[in-house]
């Protein structure tokens, strides 16, 4: 089964929330709409900025894991390098 890791934000070189999920399409739509309390929601994260495809849901939590011990600095260069503007990148998953 295929993994995805997404960063997800506010605005702009805003508030970063990242995670990891098996449906990428589904998971940010539950965070648009705010169906889960918690980090995401109480801050307004719904924008897709991010994300990247693994082989495996195994590979895509490791990946998380080690992006979150990242330095802002490197995540928002991550950001950047694949998404220069901080546009939703949302509806461009189907």
């Amino acid at each position: 089964m295929a993994g995805y890791v997404y960063i997800i934000t506010n605005h702009k070189r805003g508030t970063l929330y990242i995670g990891v999920t098996s449906d990428l399409e589904r998971r940010i739509w539950e965070h648009r709409e705010a169906i889960a309390p918690g980090f995401a929601s109480k801050y307004g994260c719904n924008l897709l900025v991010w994300y990247e495809e693994h082989d495996s849901i195994a590979t895509a939590i490791q990946r998380e894991k080690s992006l979150k011990r990242w330095y802002r600095k490197w995540k928002i260069e991550l950001i950047e390098g694949f998404n220069p503007d901080w546009r939703d990148l949302y509806p461009e998953l189907w």
